[in-house]
């Protein structure tokens, strides 16, 4: 069942017991993704990163981290980076 089928039956029933019938699907989706965007932002500023990202340079920035070297040879990077 999809959700237009879902929909319509719960405006059947609404109908029935003399409510007022549902939301059409869709209709809060743009006010659910400004909420998921906002919390997004909240928790980076919380963790210390920067709130104003593209999705591009993000996904590029999670593609290209590399693990910290831990092994401890003369030379390389240590977890610090330097």
């Amino acid at each position: 069942m999809d959700a237009m089928q879902q929909h319509m039956i719960d405006s059947y029933r609404a109908a029935q017991h003399g409510e007022a019938p549902p939301p059409p699907p869709g209709r809060h989706d743009r006010e659910v993704v400004r909420a998921a965007r906002e919390a997004r932002r909240f928790e980076a500023v919380i963790e210390g990163r920067p709130a104003n990202r593209r999705w591009r340079t993000a996904l590029r920035e999670r593609l290209t981290r590399r693990p910290p070297d831990t092994s401890g040879r003369p030379g390389s990077p240590g977890p610090s980076g330097v």
